[in-house]
C-alpha cells in the first residue's frame, strides 16, 4: 500500500500532514517498537507475518513505503490492531480528525477515530474500495468484529466463506476473526467500517 497524505477538506489550506517519507518513517519506527516490545527477532515477525524480512527491515527503517496488505499482515501477527502504526489524528475537519490514508490494490483506508476502553479498542475507517479484486484480510485475533455502513455502492464483504452484499443505506456485521473480505460490485464503493478488537 502506498502511505500517503490524508484528502483535502473544504476550507484549509496548504499542507496538513506528514509527506510519504515523514509517514514511513513515523510507521516503521512504530513498527520496530512494537516488534522489540514484543521480544520478537526481524526474522520471526517476518515468519509469523508472511511478509519477506527484507521488506520487513525496509518498513522499520522508513525505507520502503507500507501496503494496507502488509501493515495488516503485520498488526495482526503482533495481535494488534491496524491503527497501532499509525499516526494520530493529523488535523481538525469539519466533523472531526483525519489520519493519514494507507492504501491496498482495490482499498483505500483514512483513519477517522480510535475508541478505547477497559474492554476493547475501536477503529472508525472511512474506506473506499475499487472496482477489479478482492481486499482479502487474514482472521484478526478472537473476538474481533467489524461493522460495515456503505454510503454509495455496492460491496461484497464479510466472511470469505459467506460473503453479503450490501447496497448503498445499507450496513453488515461479521465476526472477523476468521479470513474476510472486501470487494467493489461494479463501481467504486465508499464506506465507513468500524472493527471493534477485545483486550486480553
Amino acid at each position: 500500500m502506498r502511505a500517503t497524505d490524508g484528502p483535502d477538506a473544504a476550507g484549509t489550506a496548504g499542507p496538513v500532514g506528514p509527506t510519504s517519507a515523514e509517514l514511513s518513517a513515523r510507521i516503521g519506527l512504530r513498527l520496530r517498537e512494537l516488534r522489540a516490545s514484543r521480544g520478537l527477532s526481524l526474522s520471526e515477525l517476518a515468519r509469523r507475518s508472511g511478509v519477506g524480512k527484507a521488506t520487513l527491515s525496509g518498513l522499520e527503517t522508513g525505507a520502503r513505503n507500507p501496503t494496507l496488505e502488509t501493515l495488516y499482515a503485520l498488526t495482526t501477527a503482533l495481535g494488534l490492531p491496524l491503527s497501532d502504526v499509525l499516526p494520530g489524528p493529523l488535523r481538525t475537519v469539519l466533523r472531526g480528525a483525519v489520519g493519514p490514508e494507507v492504501s491496498g490494490r482495490v482499498l483505500d483506508a483514512v483513519l477517522l477515530e480510535r475508541f478505547e476502553d477497559a474492554a476493547a479498542v475501536s477503529e472508525t475507517y472511512r474506506i473506499r474500495i475499487r472496482p477489479g479484486g478482492a481486499q482479502r484480510s487474514a482472521a484478526h485475533p478472537p473476538g474481533t468484529v467489524e461493522h460495515l455502513v456503505v454510503l454509495s455502492g455496492t460491496a461484497l464483504v464479510g466472511a470469505e466463506d459467506a460473503p453479503v452484499t450490501v447496497a448503498a443505506g445499507g450496513h453488515h456485521t461479521w465476526a472477523a476473526d476468521v479470513p474476510h473480505r472486501y470487494e467493489a460490485v461494479g463501481a467504486d464503493v465508499e464506506a465507513v467500517l468500524v472493527i471493534r478488537h477485545p483486550r486480553g
